[in-house]
């Protein structure tokens, strides 16, 4: 089968690699793959930004954003049965350590790929693969940095930081919770239009210098209670903490391995306000998210900003990295 592999080392490269099927074992099952979404960590991983830290060798077939139905069943296996239609869990509990699909073992960005059936979440028949796959992550991420980290209360007024993959959604759920009013932050026009779209009450560009004095005429002058770096860029977190009110918390979802500061630590400490960082998100936030589109409580169609096939990895790499055509998920088709 055709798999999009990851080749570590000094000359760290993705390449496209014919690879036998692989078999299911006694607690596993053989997906095959319909959609896999590509991600920025997926990009970070290429250029040598994030590394695996459990990866048993030295290449790995990425993709953590799969969707597909059930091919094979391993020995012994009862809990699904062939042709299920599913979305994988982005990662594993193994002896305490959580190991994440197409990173610490091999991902979705292949024809068929092997899940044990305990990461295998049943979806709606009326929910498209290229939708369902990146619940995991793109959605469920942001949502869990709302709900379990933010911890969110309806009304309370919010910012978002970087309107892309995870930001978007972010937006979406921020105003499904009933986060009043939510204010988008981007540097690019199309993604500040996009947030409004997504239900963002206003956008504002940071390169404004009354930034903050809108955030706070737009807060009735309270300040943020909640905002979020989804860029994971340095400037974003120095904007952000001077909008927050008092008590509010600055949630790091966006990843980058540079230093934190706080430039007005005094008063950062006066007013009470938090840093809280965020890291991915729990198979129950997939399942929840799962539910409330079953209900059609969400819908991620708009998501979807290009399908390509699995042929085209490196394409769909390079334009997410170079953010042509200011995508939120650009999905692999096998």
């Amino acid at each position: 089968m055709l798999a999009a592999r990851l080749h570590l080392g000094p000359e760290r490269h993705l390449s496209l690699d014919e690879v036998p099927v692989p078999e299911p074992g006694p607690d596993q099952v053989l997906i095959e793959v319909a959609a896999a979404g590509v991600c920025l960590s997926d990009v970070h991983l290429i250029d040598g930004t994030l590394t695996p830290l459990f990866l048993d060798g030295d290449v790995v077939t990425l993709g953590h954003e799969v969707a597909g139905t059930v091919h094979t069943l391993g020995p012994g296996v009862t809990a699904a049965k062939v042709g299920d239609r599913v979305l994988l869990q982005a990662g594993e509990q193994r002896n305490g350590a959580v190991f994440t699909r197409g990173v610490d073992y091999d991902g979705g960005w292949a024809e068929y790929t092997l899940a044990r059936v305990d990461t295998l979440v049943p979806i709606p028949d009326d929910l498209p693969f290229e939708q369902a796959c990146f619940i995991p992550d793109a959605v469920s991420t942001p949502w869990a940095a709302i709900t379990a980290t933010a911890q969110v209360r309806p009304a309370e007024p919010v910012g978002v930081w970087g309107v892309g993959g995870l930001g978007a959604h972010g937006v979406q759920l921020l105003r499904l919770m009933g986060a009043a009013p939510i204010i988008a932050i981007d540097p690019l026009s199309a993604a500040r239009e996009r947030a409004l779209e997504f239900g963002a009450d206003l956008a504002l560009d940071s390169a404004d210098p009354d930034l903050r004095s809108q955030v706070f005429a737009a807060t009735s002058g309270t300040g943020l209670a909640a905002a979020f770096d989804f860029a994971g860029v340095a400037a974003v977190r120095e904007q952000a903490i001077i909008c927050l009110g008092p008590g509010g918390r600055l949630v790091l979802v966006g990843l980058t391995d540079k230093p934190i500061t706080i430039t007005g630590g005094t008063a950062f400490s006066f007013f009470g306000q938090q840093l809280r960082g965020h890291y991915g998100s729990t198979p129950e936030h997939v399942t929840e998210l799962v539910k409330l589109q079953r209900l059609h409580r969400v819908d991620f169609a708009r998501s979807v900003s290009a399908v390509l096939p699995l042929a085209d990895a490196p394409k769909a790499v390079a334009e997410l990295e170079s953010k042509q055509g200011n995508p939120i998920r650009i999905v692999l088709n096998p």
